[in-house]
């Protein structure tokens, strides 16, 4: 659990609401900020610069509702959220709480609030082309990766060339790995990154067929996630060298969440894998087929 920094009931006059009434006459809103961060060395230093000045954060707040617009307090958490991890580095996670002690419903209560949790994600993604100017369409994606708002690019591993796999006839790829901090939740990175693809001209015709883009999400935070359209951890990476190369250059230590092995480890036991069926020993064809 990370340090925190608190802030309750930051007292904000503002304009929001449904009705034409709140926007014309305003209300009051009570804002709390629970901001997550490593205080550590700013208690060893007693310097300000390893630390986040809840002064400088709670004028920030009251600029972000005395400046907009909002209907719904749920848009005025979801922004002053977004904002805050965006403009102060430090801060990994957060909870925001808006309180809105004057709601206009005919009815007595102390107040209705909205309250949510945001922050960074650390997420891994495998990336590959074996189509056209391959490099090109990588760095493509790295750009476009790096010029959302909302996802910084923290590692590229070197490209590697690789066979294809899948058993399809095809040119052979360069792949690597990424390492981005994001505010996107899968299925948000999910379709930004199939966005990517498709500007890359990326066609799906060929299951493990040819691409000039591929990217994939490794893994996100230490998340498990499984519907029809998103599997997190990537169900193939135990099984693909090429995605298990590059990511261990960039960080060996990267945990799968439900085999709880590194990707260190994972490499190296495909590596193994790899040679016992190569070997010709006794045993490898029944290993195999074990597996």
């Amino acid at each position: 659990m990370m340090d925190q920094i608190t802030i309750k009931d930051l007292e904000v006059y503002a304009n929001h609401g449904l009705y034409k009434e709140e926007k014309a006459l305003g209300q009051k809103f009570l804002v709390s900020a629970i901001l997550s961060l490593d205080t550590k060395l700013a208690g060893v230093s007693d310097q300000m610069g390893y630390s986040v000045d809840y002064g400088k954060v709670c004028h920030r707040i009251k600029e972000i509702l005395t400046e907009n617009d909002f209907n719904l307090i749920e848009c005025v958490a979801e922004t002053v959220a977004k904002k805050l991890l965006l403009e102060f580095s430090l801060i990994r996670k957060l909870e925001i709480e808006v309180k809105k002690p004057w709601a206009p419903i005919g009815l007595p209560l102390d107040y209705v609030s909205v309250k949510i949790k945001r922050g960074w994600h650390r997420a891994y993604l495998g990336v590959g082309s074996n189509m056209g100017d391959r490099m090109e369409y990588i760095n493509q994606a790295i750009n476009a990766i790096e010029a959302q708002d909302d996802t910084r690019v923290v590692h590229v591993s070197s490209l590697i060339e690789t066979k294809p796999y899948g058993g399809v006839v095809q040119d052979d790829f360069l792949n690597g790995c990424i390492a981005i901090d994001t505010l996107k939740e899968p299925e948000e990175l999910l379709d930004f990154l199939m966005d990517v693809e498709a500007q890359a001209g990326r066609v799906r015709t060929i299951h493990w067929g040819p691409r000039t883009l591929d990217v994939d999400i490794v893994l996100y935070d230490d998340e498990i996630v499984a519907d029809s359209n998103l599997f997190i951890p990537h169900r193939e990476m135990h099984k693909r060298e090429f995605v298990l190369e590059p990511l261990v250059q960039i960080a060996p230590y990267a945990i799968n969440p439900i085999s709880k092995k590194t990707a260190e480890q994972l490499l190296d036991e495909l590596r193994g894998q790899s040679e016992n069926v190569n070997s010709g020993c006794a045993g490898c064809q029944g290993c195999a087929m074990r597996k």
